[in-house]
Parts: C-alpha cells; sequence; structure tokens
C-alpha cells in the first residue's frame, strides 16, 4: 500500500502503474487506485504503461496486458479462433518462435498505421461517405489494401530469407554446403 504523503514519479514517458499484493493497481501519476478496465483504457489512448510489482519492481507489463486481452477473448466477440490460438501455442518452443514472434508484430504495426491514415483521411465524413469509402471496390480502399498486402508480404519474404541464411549458417558450421 502507497503510503499516505507518497509522491507520485516523477512524470515519464511512461506512466507507471504499481501492483499490489492485494492485486489493487495503483496509478503512480494521478495517485489512485485504478481498475484493470481502466489500464486497458490508457492502452486504448495510446499512453505508454509499464505495470510493476510494488514491492520487487518486477516488471509485470506483459502478464498485465495479458490478462486484458484474455478477459477481451473471454467476452462477446473474440479476435483470435481457437485454431488461431493452438498455431500461435505450437511456436513456443519451436525453432520459428522469434521469427513468428517479430513477423506477428510488424504487421501488427502495419495493420495499425494503415488504420491510423484511414482514420486521418476520413475525417469528416458523413455515414454516406463512409459507405462508399470502406466499399471494396473504392480507389482509396484498394490503395490501402494493396499497400498493406505488399507489406505483409514484404515482411513474410523477409522472414524466410533470414530463416534461409540461418539454416545455411547452421549447415556451413557442420560442414555441409548447399
Amino acid at each position: 500500500m502507497p503510503e499516505e504523503n507518497e509522491k507520485p514519479d516523477t512524470p515519464t514517458a511512461q506512466r507507471v502503474i504499481k501492483k499490489y499484493p492485494n492485486r489493487r493497481l495503483y496509478d503512480t501519476s494521478t495517485s489512485t487506485y485504478i481498475t484493470l478496465a481502466e489500464v486497458k483504457q490508457l492502452v486504448m489512448n495510446g499512453e505508454s504503461v509499464v505495470v510493476r510489482d510494488a514491492k520487487t519492481s518486477e516488471d509485470l507489463t506483459r502478464s498485465i496486458l495479458l490478462q486484458i486481452i484474455l478477459e477481451e477473448e473471454a467476452g462477446g466477440a473474440p479476435m483470435f479462433s481457437e485454431a488461431v490460438l493452438a498455431n500461435i501455442i505450437r511456436f513456443y518452443g519451436h525453432a520459428m518462435q522469434g521469427f513468428m514472434g517479430s513477423y506477428l508484430e510488424r504487421n501488427v504495426q502495419a495493420f495499425s498505421d494503415m488504420q491510423n491514415k484511414l482514420a486521418e483521411q476520413a475525417k469528416g465524413f458523413t455515414p454516406e461517405m463512409w459507405t462508399q469509402f470502406m466499399s471494396p471496390q473504392s480507389p482509396v480502399y484498394k490503395g490501402m489494401m494493396g499497400n498493406y498486402m505488399e507489406q505483409s508480404q514484404a515482411m513474410f519474404t523477409q522472414m524466410q530469407e533470414q530463416m534461409q541464411k540461418q539454416t545455411e549458417q547452421m549447415l556451413g558450421a557442420f560442414g555441409i554446403k548447399r
């Protein structure tokens, strides 16, 4: 528990949340307890958040973010199918784990960038304009999806090239040439 006269941590680029043994989350920038839903909202607002154990200062950010994802997935409209989740699990401990993680990260970032561009271009649209804009026949929609698909393909190709280089290096270490 924070002491009554404890000052919030000095302002940094990250919002520091302390997690106490009683599972409560304490926002050091506002000096208030917050809920997991409020942490989710901070993330949704684009704030950089770090969650630390109040006693050990251990970084708990990943586990809190995974907890938020778990709650969202348990809700009414999950993002991941069982097949996707099973495939993600299969990559743990697999030689491709590192490649898959970076591939997914870059793909999600590219999709997020595309979404931001879409939102920027669509400011002030009426519902009718949105309908036209989001039509698969719309030139803008086609262009954005085409760019996203090209980026995704390029990332996949880059991942394949990295795998091939690593395989050749590994085989070379055993004296096997291609």
